[in-house]
């Protein structure tokens, strides 16, 4: 991580402390968690502290004074050699200061004396509130400490806010900074997606793909996937959620990929659905091309001049056309709508705010029940689907199609970016890069 890198998260713990007012932000880093006996899972920051902070070793936390005497303050554990010979490299509060660019840092051991000394005064306590039962319990012990000291003059705060209210809306918005991590994650993503759909055939393993996918992640220096890999074929594409990914994978199948990776904490999120056989079916060409149809839809409705919700309608306004060409709904598509039986065949959403978190920080409405309108800088994803189960309601020939067709979007000044644009989506492209 360069200086410059460096400024960038400075420069948001200043928006921030601008934004407070005569708060105080108190942000904890993510637990370590235990997977088995003394074995822990693979270490990731929490995406707030990591956003305001830059810092990703655990046990550290971080307090934002507003108001007069605004200064940030980083909690992280001591310098230990010994620590470092099991465990590995630890900053300590005198490298972290001088490298992360915090006004002052201490032992995390000290972060109950020195909170209970800086909070005091502060009319208001921004934090995550009920993320964490043992941070809910620690914030109102300093208060009700703070508060048994009234007579001596000291002030405790008396409100209390989810600091989510104000850095959800800063994180919405990405910067430069940010944008180049994701276009770089975007792009890793699809170069992992290319040489699954290259490697697939039949008669293979579901994870046979996914490690083709981890194989590429880690080509380029990523060690982990944003979240658990999809890999399904078959009627498992039929599960929206579908994680195992141990079918063997049948000659005819479609398979369905959802897969993204993690690169300095910002995720992408692609989906492809493919034949394994090479080529689709006259059956299989037909639902895919409404899927795509309906994606083409949602992309015409982002920009600007749009509000979140445009690209799902547009998207489902096609969906419903295709579903009643099918044969699977019925009535006009009004009706469809208002029923929503189409949801028997599309139950999502068509999209959701991307960033440090797959599910990215962010509401979808203003306060007054309004869709957001999009801004430049937003993420998003637009992933429309058709899912058709076995049914005797339902034509066999349609059973167990899965199709979602994901890209990771960027909406621009004069209308929008698709980030994940280097993985084919198209049925000849897919079926050229199949071929080679």
């Amino acid at each position: 991580m360069n200086n410059k890198n460096y400024q960038e998260f400075k420069k948001r713990r200043e928006v921030l402390t601008n934004k407070i007012g005569d708060g105080v932000a108190i942000i904890f880093n993510a637990n370590e968690v235990i997977r088995n006996r003394d074995s822990r899972y693979s270490y990731r920051p929490d995406s707030y502290f990591h956003y305001f902070s830059g810092f990703t070793e655990p046990q550290s936390a971080l307090i934002i004074l507003g108001g007069k005497s605004p200064k940030t303050i980083l909690f992280c554990r001591n310098k230990d050699i010994e620590m470092e010979i099991w465990n590995g490299f630890i900053y300590g509060p005198k490298k972290a200061k001088e490298l992360f660019l915090f006004d002052e840092t201490y032992d995390i051991s000290l972060l109950d004396d020195i909170a209970l000394k800086e909070i005091a005064g502060h009319e208001k306590i921004y934090y995550r509130a009920g993320q964490d039962v043992l941070i809910d319990q620690k914030i109102n012990y300093w208060i009700k400490q703070l508060r048994e000291k009234n007579r001596s003059g000291i002030k405790a705060p008396y409100l209390v806010e989810d600091i989510s209210s104000v850095a959800d809306e800063m994180r919405l918005i990405k910067s430069d900074f940010e944008i180049d991590i994701m276009r770089r994650s975007a792009e890793i993503a699809s170069l992992a997606h290319n040489r699954a759909i290259k490697f697939a055939k039949p008669h293979i393993y579901e994870y046979e793909i996914e490690a083709e996918i981890l194989h590429e992640f880690m080509r380029h220096g990523i060690r982990s996937p944003a979240y658990q890999s999809i890999v399904a074929s078959g009627g498992n594409a039929c599960t929206l959620h579908y994680v195992d990914n141990n079918s063997k994978i049948q000659d005819g199948d479609l398979i369905l990929i959802d897969a993204g990776c993690e690169l300095e904490g910002y995720a992408s999120d692609i989906s492809r659905t493919f034949p394994v056989s090479g080529k689709y079916t006259k059956i299989q060409k037909d639902f895919y091309q409404m899927v795509l149809d309906a994606q083409s839809a949602a992309l015409k409705k982002i920009s600007p001049k749009h509000q979140w919700n445009d690209p799902h309608e547009a998207a489902l306004s096609v969906l419903i056309d295709g579903f009643k060409e099918f044969g699977l709904c019925h009535g006009s598509r009004d009706e469809i709508y208002e029923t929503g039986a189409y949801k028997e065949f599309y139950m999502h959403r068509t999209g959701h705010w991307l960033g440090l978190d797959v599910h990215d920080a962010g509401e979808y409405k203003n306060i007054s029940d309004e869709w957001k309108q999009l801004k430049p800088g937003m993420t998003l994803t637009v992933e429309p689907g058709c899912y058709i189960r076995p049914s005797p309601k339902i034509s066999k020939e349609f059973w167990n199609i899965g199709i979602r067709i994901e890209d990771d979007v960027l909406v621009t000044q004069d209308g929008h970016e698709v980030l994940t644009k280097d993985s084919p989506k198209t049925i000849e492209a897919i079926e050229a890069l199949m071929a080679k």
